[in-house]
């Protein structure tokens, strides 16, 4: 269980590296209207969900 929250751990400090300097990725969605916004982040959601598959299938390789 350990190995698995430090694996998670440095996952998600990629994710949010990645996420500083990319910001929104193509794909996503904003809609402005007035002082209405709503952000959709399709393309963003697609890579977080490829990566964890990802690490969860190297993460089965292993035990």
């Amino acid at each position: 269980m350990g190995k698995l929250f430090i694996v998670l751990g440095i996952a998600f400090v990629i994710i949010g590296l990645i996420w500083t300097f990319i910001g929104k990725l193509p794909g996503d969605i904003t809609v402005k209207k007035g002082n209405f916004m709503v952000y959709f982040p399709i393309m963003t959601s697609i890579v977080i969900s490829i990566v964890l598959s990802l690490l969860f299938f190297i993460l089965g390789k292993f035990r």
